[in-house]
Order: structure tokens, then sequence, then C-alpha cells
């Protein structure tokens, strides 16, 4: 296991643990190697996490990376193209978080970074919200977060702004107001052990390929509530913050930048949807929702596309029947009074 690493930020300290969990201000989170859900038109139970990607900071890379990383700093992680991830808060207190994709919010479509607003929401509550699979674009459903190259217009990032100059995924944690309290209600998603590619020093290599840079598209389309903030929008301090920029990478450009070999090739849904392997809904119907945003709302997957842009059918796309769905229950927190 990897020994500690910290970055640090405009205000409070970015931590990397133990070599894939990332901590941002107080927030503790994964990015979760996963299945690409089929983009059929079907709604999906949740996928389970394949591990946890790896994550390394771009200052001890600082010659090898593209140029731009070394200002922007933060850490940076290895995707195959059209390979899926997760975001889990596991453990996390309860904070309020943006999400930026390329620098669009996942949540409201907006630009990342702009003051917390609670019409629409631009941010998801952790300790409440226990992990996020994608952009919100339904009612009580996500497009899938999948990892593709920028310059080819099919991240959300080029959909919503024209341009893809950004790709990778910002962060930005707020810890609540002085006296503010803030309970937990938690939840728990299974893990399923994956095994990844040993690790192979090289030599040295040189200032890496832009190339290799990526993005987050849209996916199939998942059952996935984004819940509203039970605390308000001013329940969180403007002043308490913490962000980190987290670059993707495909597995070339990793192996130049690290010398490290990348995980292995996660399975397809269909043949973990054969083999009978669980698949997650967590109970929740009685929860609300946030209202997603026109902005997301209209962005196109990536099997929208390549029905454009390409003569080559997405791979492993076929359709699957999840036979074993495992119902998660929310746990709530427990108030201690007087005794």
């Amino acid at each position: 296991m990897q020994a500690m690493t910290k970055t640090k930020t405009n205000q409070n300290e970015v931590r990397i643990l133990g070599g894939t969990t990332l901590q941002v201000g107080d927030v503790r989170l994964t990015f979760q190697r996963t299945l690409r859900i089929p983009d059929d038109g079907k709604t999906y139970p949740l996928p389970p996490g394949l591990g946890a990607f790896p994550l390394r900071r771009v200052d001890d890379y600082a010659s090898r990376v593209p140029d731009g990383w070394a200002e922007r700093g933060g850490v940076f992680l290895p995707m195959y193209q059209r390979e899926a991830m997760w975001l889990s808060f596991g453990g996390s207190p309860t904070r309020a978080l943006q999400i930026g994709v390329g620098k669009v919010c996942a949540i409201s479509g907006g630009v990342f970074g702009a003051d917390l607003r609670a019409e629409p929401q631009n941010y998801v509550v952790t300790g409440t919200q226990p992990w996020l699979d994608g952009i919100a674009s339904g009612k009580g459903t996500i497009r899938q977060f999948v990892a593709m190259p920028l310059g080819l217009g099919y991240t959300v990032e080029g959909q919503v702004t024209g341009d893809e100059r950004f790709g990778g995924l910002q962060l930005r944690a707020f810890r609540p107001k002085p006296g503010r309290d803030v309970d937990p209600i938690v939840a728990e998603r299974a893990c399923m052990a994956m095994p990844c590619s040993p690790m192979a020093f090289g030599a040295p290599a040189p200032r890496a390929r832009a190339a290799g840079a990526m993005g987050l598209a849209a996916g199939g389309r998942m059952k996935q509530k984004v819940y509203p903030d039970s605390h308000g929008v001013d329940a969180w301090d403007p002043d308490a913050t913490s962000r980190v920029f987290v670059h993707l990478v495909n597995s070339e450009l990793w192996r130049e930048i690290t010398g490290e070999e990348p995980p292995a090739t996660p399975v397809t849904a269909a043949s973990y949807a054969q083999a009978g392997l669980p698949w997650f809904e967590l109970y929740d119907e009685h929860a609300s929702t946030i209202d997603p945003t026109s902005t997301l709302a209209s962005v196109k997957s990536v099997k929208d596309l390549d029905a454009i842009k390409s003569t080559l059918p997405l791979e492993d796309d076929a359709s699957v029947t999840p036979s074993l769905v495992t119902r998660l229950a929310r746990a709530l927190g427990v108030r201690d009074g007087k005794w």
C-alpha cells in the first residue's frame, strides 16, 4: 500500500490515501470501476464497484504530464476508452460537494465552480447522497459516466459548451457553517473483487502527449436519484472549501507518465449478468429527487453520437436482464439525547 500523499489547494488540504482514496477537505471518495450498462432505452439498476481506480499526483510527474496540467495540479487516473465509473462517497461526513465534468456541473449543467445554488441545485450532499454514477439527466435517473477522448465532441463538456478544453472531473467541497447540525443518512453498496495487472515500472518517459487526455460522456440510463438538500443552501460556508482537478488519461498515456500498467479491462455487462452476479437498487421510493435541467436532459449518449459520427457500432452493448437485484436500505443517523 502506498504511503499517504497530499497536495495543497487554495484553503484545505487534498490527500491521496492508500493510492485509491481521494480526500477533498472532509470528503473521502473513490472512483469505482464498474460495468458499462447497455444504452438500449432501458433503465438499469445499480451495477457494482469492481475496485477503485488508482490515483497519482500530478506534481510527482510534472516533467511527463501534458502541457497545462502542472498549472492545474491535482491528481490523475487511468480509464479505457468507453469504460464507465461511479463516485463513491462512503464514509464521508455530511458536506456539500460540487462535481464538474469538463467544468460543466454534473447536477445542473451550469458552469462548475459557481456559487452554491438551490434552484437549480448544483451540488450533492455527501452523507445523504451515497454515490453518483452519472449526470442528472432525468427525474430519478442518470446517464452513466463513460470515458471518451477529447476532441471528438462526445463529452458532456463538448456538447454543452461547444469546446473540449478541460476534460476530467473537478471537485469542490464545502463545510457547514459553524453551529449548523447536519446529520448523515448513509447506505453501503457492494464492491466486487477485481484483479488488476501488476505494476511494471519502466524507464522515465518523455513529456506525454496531450492526445491521451479523456473526458466524461453520457452512457446508458440508470435508476438513481439526486437528493435535494434538506439542510438548505445557506447551511454551507462559502469560505470553508477545498477543490481538486481530477485528470483522466487513457491506458497508453498512463503508461507513458507513470511507467505502470493500468488496471485490467473490466468485465462486460453481458458476462456479469450471465454469471448471475448481483445488481443493486436503493430502497428510497419515498425520498424526493431534484428535477433535471434541460441542459443535461438534452445531452446525447455515446450510442446516439456513434450513430451520427461513427460507422462502428458500440461494442458489448447488447441488452441484459439482471437476474439478481439486491435491495439496499438507507441507514439513518441516530441522534444522542439527554441521559
